[in-house]
């Protein structure tokens, strides 16, 4: 069985699956995808989001800011409050985007923060975002105490030394449908030094569809095609690469 450790079905386009998430879930299903952690980007749209996977015992949920995501300044203390919610198994996403916003670095910055004092103290992992802000990334998780809750940086694309750096403070290491793009050779590089208690899958769906499928929507079944990829790189097979980041999913977020 698969693990998709990061996607967005709330901000799937349903009218490929008869305007019902039951399909999107269905196919995971079928594709041996036994869970799904659902990611928040807004606090905003939060509640909605929990209506919307209210029913599925196989999702779990995530509550945070996405840092492309600062029309406002976050409420460290309404953060607080969503994120206790008992279905939410971790804060986020959050991090830094300085490759699409560099002009919001400060606000981002902020907010990271804000994220890491929450997850400290609901004592639940974070779930990081991180592009073309290495440095400013790990100085925040280490001046905050980052290390003391763990977590992941998800759709991982920098470099070894970062994801080194970051392993080395407790966190995850989680692998997109980019690993399987065509030039991605340095990603798959890192793939392949992660270490096997270290490392997840995900989608990021609907964003990001892994190959064969570039070009559609992404959806939560096509983990599977991120896990094939990463037995490539990594000398192993599909079925070790299910268990591991399956085992590693439910140690991370203690389900």
């Amino acid at each position: 069985m698969f693990i998709d450790s990061h996607c967005h079905l709330d901000r799937l386009d349903l009218s490929d699956f008869n305007n019902d998430l039951d399909g999107v879930v269905n196919a995971a299903k079928e594709a041996n995808v036994s869970n799904m952690l659902c990611v928040s980007v807004t606090l905003k749209e939060f509640p909605s989001m929990v209506a919307k996977t209210e029913k599925y015992d196989n999702v779990q949920l995530s509550c945070g800011v996405h840092p492309l995501n600062q029309e406002d300044k976050v409420d460290e203390a309404e953060l607080l409050a969503l994120a206790d919610h008992k279905r939410v198994v971790a804060v986020g996403e959050t991090g830094l985007d300085y490759f699409y916003a560099p002009e919001t670095q400060e606000v981002q910055r902020d907010a990271f923060r804000k994220h890491i004092r929450v997850a400290r103290k609901l004592n639940k992992p974070i779930i990081i975002h991180t592009r073309d802000a290495q440095q400013d990334t790990l100085d925040i998780m280490r001046e905050e105490g980052a290390e003391q809750v763990g977590g992941v940086l998800h759709c991982f694309t920098e470099s070894w030394e970062m994801a080194e750096q970051a392993i080395a403070m407790g966190f995850y290491i989680s692998f997109s449908g980019i690993v399987t793009f065509k030039n991605a050779s340095a990603l798959r590089h890192v793939a392949h030094q992660v270490p096997d208690d270290k490392f997840l899958i995900e989608t990021d769906s609907p964003y990001l569809a892994p190959v064969p499928h570039r070009g559609k929507q992404n959806q939560p079944a096509y983990v599977v095609e991120v896990a094939k990829m990463l037995a490539d790189v990594r000398g192993q097979t599909v079925e070790q690469i299910a268990k591991l980041s399956t085992n590693n999913y439910k140690r991370l977020f203690n389900v």
